[in-house]
């Protein structure tokens, strides 16, 4: 399948968000681990959001790749 220009800018325009999602949520998880008293279940959250947005990511950018004959 092949995208537009256009759609492949919206689909680069969405990883870079993402991107920017992700390493955000590293600071926030770093910021519960060094306060001492890390809320267990926040963590385990943001580590499971941390996830879904590197697999979206990963698929995003599958999308972008041009298929390739078998």
């Amino acid at each position: 399948m092949d995208l537009t220009p256009e759609e492949l800018a919206e689909i680069n325009a969405r990883i870079l968000a993402l991107e920017t999602e992700h390493r955000d949520m590293d600071k926030a998880i770093e910021h519960l681990i060094q306060t001492g008293y890390p809320d267990e279940l926040g963590l385990k959250r943001l580590k499971k959001r941390k996830l879904h947005i590197k697999d979206e990511i990963a698929r995003l950018k599958m999308m972008m790749m041009p298929d390739v004959p078998a």
